[in-house]
């Protein structure tokens, strides 16, 4: 059967691969790093399972390996790594035309076939799809899938990928992770109260009876908070815990499932908006190399605030259908 924990090997061989790159040329910081998280990825697994047996001592030095990692960021720079010459780059898009496009589009393709159809397929009497999310598995599955389409598209070495693959981490650098880590930072503002103490704040500040007011604060709640933390999933269970669940669903008695969807698409309005989400905007404006860092969200204003609005009316009208 193919689990998430197959991905996660893959993903820490490739995070090994890239130290490797990084400690070959000198860069210490960020040989340690990407190996460090590598070694995360590849003993997670581990770690939970002696958690479970009641063995702290893994679990600790996970965490003390999450805080190594915040101090190697801290001395990680962004540096020109060589890639092919423009020259030779137009000369490969010229040949390649929209075939470029097949591997990318392959991704979404591919990931909704599996989440539709992959409890279906069976081998040999066993599920192909075991343990783990099935909407993930399917992610990871058809990304791995796509760089191999890459390759036969492009007709280059597989170590290409790889390579190109680690350019393109190294250049990010430590915001390739911020969606990973604000994600688990809105899981822990949940496990700890927060999403209570919103409740009675929003409570106290708004008429809790009223749809209306709940709705539109529960949208721009998630708008604010993502733009605070730089994530719509890091803002999501708050929010939730604190205003979708106990006054939306419970008293107001919202579909939950359109509810969450259109709460988490709100959220991502605030994403556009914020410089929190430097993964997704001032990465791009320092790979771009434009001149205003702020050029990606001053794009994305006109996107975001009306995609904000026509997501409250639609959750205000189908979610209590």
């Amino acid at each position: 059967m193919l689990s998430i924990e197959h991905f996660y090997i893959l993903l820490a061989l490739f995070l090994f691969f890239a130290g490797g790159c990084n400690l070959r040329e000198g860069r210490h910081a960020h040989a340690a790093f990407w190996s460090l998280l590598g070694v995360l990825f590849a003993t997670g697994k581990l770690v939970l399972a002696a958690s479970k047996a009641g063995n702290a001592l893994p679990s600790q030095l996970a965490g003390a390996a999450v805080i190594t990692l915040a101090l190697l960021a801290t001395r990680m720079r962004r540096e020109h790594i060589a890639e092919a010459p423009e020259a030779e780059r137009k000369a490969s898009a010229l040949r390649l035309g929209h075939r470029l496009f097949v591997p990318a589009l392959l991704i979404p393709a591919i990931t909704v076939l599996i989440v539709l159809f992959g409890k279906y397929v069976v081998v040999f009497g066993t599920p192909l799809f075991g343990e783990g999310s099935i909407t993930l598995i399917g992610l990871a599955l058809a990304c791995v899938l796509s760089a191999l389409a890459a390759i036969v598209v492009t007709r280059e070495r597989p170590i290409r990928a790889a390579s190109e693959g680690r350019r393109l981490l190294d250049t990010m650098g430590w915001a390739a992770l911020l969606p990973l880590v604000l994600a688990t930072l809105g899981g822990v503002f949940a496990a700890s109260g927060v999403g209570e103490a919103v409740a009675s704040i929003v409570s106290a500040l708004i008429p809790a009876d009223s749809r209306l007011a709940c709705v539109l604060a529960y949208g721009l709640g998630m708008v604010l908070f993502t733009m605070i933390m730089g994530n719509a999933f890091a803002a999501f269970p708050v929010m939730t815990a604190g205003i979708g669940l106990p006054l939306l669903i419970q008293q107001h008695g919202a579909a939950p499932a359109i509810l969450g969807a259109l709460g988490m698409l709100t959220g991502y309005c605030g994403t556009l908006l914020t410089p929190m989400a430097a993964n997704f905007n001032l990465v791009p404006a320092a790979l771009l190399e434009l001149d205003d860092p702020n050029a990606v969200i001053r794009a994305q204003v006109a996107t975001a605030v009306p995609l904000m609005v026509v997501n409250l009316v639609l959750m205000y009208w189908l979610a209590f259908k």
